[in-house]
């Protein structure tokens, strides 16, 4: 089951929309800003409540 989930980037700050796989609890991948085109680092991690967590962080951050 995709999930839509709004981030702001890292680098340019703008919102950006992502589908997230609410069935895996933990993810890490890197994803591209449909802005400014720059790699952001994605760490999901999804609760037994089923519950989102995402952190987004630039390239040197991550």
């Amino acid at each position: 089951m995709l999930t839509p989930h709004t981030i702001d980037c890292p680098y340019c700050g703008e919102p950006i929309g992502i589908l997230i796989d609410a069935s895996i609890p933990h993810q890490q991948y890197i994803e591209d800003c449909q802005v400014c085109c720059r790699p952001i680092t994605l760490t999901i991690e999804v609760d037994d409540d089923g519950m989102i967590g995402v952190r987004a962080s630039a390239e040197n951050d991550a």
